[in-house]
């Protein structure tokens, strides 16, 4: 019976921070106006959204609403702008961070006490979140205004750190800070590291108090949590594709190789017309990476730039989340189709402002440039271990589970 207890509590539901925020009576919002920056994920177990709930809260005066990249209601593609409006739900404004204005000005914050973060990530450097989440804190250091996370799990968990650290020479807005690619924190955890480690711009320090989940360990996998999946962006459908985000979103950015974007199955496929898939699924396979095999398919997009052509090549299925290293694969992908097709070098087929782009989410151009001088992958990624080492010392001061 002990057992049985002992197991039922280490798989409890997790406890997101809107709940508990709900649980205190809202007390850090007592009697504030309050701007709430979120979007469709920002809500409790039972699929009640922030928004809905910050409104009709006692005590509680939501002013203003605050949307990053895809919009407050999810309903913008990636990379597309998003404009200001009035909320019809609540009538309140709903102001743009993912438009001419990433950065929430002063008017914008007018009449505003406290901004509340609520949105899901999915725990890769180039998400753009977490870059809309440090923007909003930079203002609210500029304008005395408190900032609060409701925190939420990293699906990829917890432990999780892959990748090389980015050089800041590379900064952009899907890579502003010296994280490795997969980061392994929560976005509670990772503004407590850029707030108290300067990293902010000009070392800006806000006002930052994170609202914890309960029930969350670092092991946890989204399933985990038994928490509900909203899409955290139009082609982040499930849980799984957030994990194959990292596998394999660098080399999309190319857009010379169609990663299932355009089709049923969003990073989780590698095709072009001149693939083999077979051929790719056999090299690929024989380099035995953990957790993952590779099944040749042909597939037709249903749009984008390869809409209704027969594309082949192979999906990626992991076969343990424990063990695999998502980053990992999109270079011993791109290794494998140099080997096998020389004058289709991915890169080479990519224009410079492609190529640029891949640079930025990359967070370096070494690993273009390396791959196209045909160094291995597995030298590529031995060398950037020793400041993944550094960044892993910082990493566990702001540790807020376990």
């Amino acid at each position: 019976m002990l057992g049985i207890i002992s197991s039922a509590f280490l798989f409890s539901q997790t406890k997101p921070g809107i709940e508990v925020l709900v649980e205190s009576n809202f007390k850090l919002l007592q009697g504030k106006r309050v701007g709430l920056i979120t979007n469709p994920t920002g809500i409790t177990s039972s699929f009640t959204s922030t928004v809905d709930i910050l409104a009709k809260a006692k005590g509680v005066n939501l002013v203003a609403l605050f949307g990053p990249e895809h919009g407050v209601r999810g309903d913008v593609t990636a990379g597309g702008k998003v404009d200001n409006f009035i909320d019809s739900a609540t009538g309140l404004p709903v102001y743009s961070l993912y438009g001419k204005t990433r950065k929430a000005t002063p008017e914008m914050l007018k009449g505003i006490d406290v901004l509340v973060y609520d949105i899901q990530d999915i725990g890769s450097r180039s998400y753009t979140f977490i870059n809309t989440m440090a923007l909003a804190m930079e203002a609210a250091a500029e304008n005395n205004i408190e900032f609060i996370i409701l925190d939420r799990p990293n699906p990829l968990n917890g432990n999780r750190v892959e990748g090389n650290v980015l050089d800041l020479k590379f900064r952009s807005f899907v890579g502003q800070y010296p994280l490795p690619y997969v980061y392994g924190m929560t976005c509670g955890e990772l503004a407590e590291l850029l707030n108290n480690e300067g990293w902010l711009d000009g070392g800006k320090k806000c006002n930052l108090t994170v609202i914890k989940m309960e029930n969350w360990k670092r092991w946890m996998h989204w399933d985990n949590t038994k928490l509900p999946w909203v899409p955290t962006s139009p082609h982040i459908p499930n849980s799984q594709t957030a994990l194959l985000y990292s596998a394999i979103g660098m080399l999309g950015e190319l857009e010379t190789i169609n990663i299932g974007v355009g089709y049923t199955m969003p990073f989780q496929l590698v095709g072009q017309e001149w693939i083999n898939g077979a051929q790719l699924a056999e090299i690929l396979n024989a380099k035995n990476l953990p957790g993952v095999m590779f099944r040749p398919l042909s597939f037709k997009p249903f749009y984008g730039k390869q809409e209704g052509k027969q594309l082949s090549g192979v999906q990626i299925h992991i076969t343990d989340n424990a063990k695999i290293n998502l980053t990992n694969i999109q270079l011993y992908v791109i290794e494998s189709l140099i080997k096998l097709y020389p004058n289709k070098n991915p890169f080479a087929l990519a224009d410079s402002g492609r190529n640029m782009m891949f640079d930025k989410v990359a967070g370096t151009d070494e690993i273009r440039k390396k791959l196209s001088e045909e160094i291995s992958a597995s030298t590529i990624i031995a060398s950037w271990q020793n400041r993944v080492a550094e960044f892993m010392k910082i990493r566990k001061k702001y540790f807020l589970y376990d």
